[in-house]
């Protein structure tokens, strides 16, 4: 685990192997999540990066068979 040090002005700098990992590039957008007492960075990707990222999934679901439509 890597500690990152917050300063003055709010800002953090993402630690290297961090931004490698993510494939993060300079100027993306990080969407900010407040969870259970932690701030969690998410990557905003455009739609067009995660086309096809489910290929492959099994989409043969069973129904419940007294749900109203």
């Amino acid at each position: 685990m890597t500690t990152v040090t917050l300063s003055s002005k709010y800002k953090v700098v993402l630690p290297k192997a961090a931004r490698q990992a993510l494939h993060l590039e300079p100027g993306q957008k990080l969407e900010v999540l407040v969870y259970e007492g932690r701030l969690e960075l998410v990557p905003v990707r455009d739609l067009e990066s995660v086309r096809g990222f489910l290929r492959g999934i099994d989409t043969d679901v069973s129904r419940e068979g007294n749900r109203v439509s």
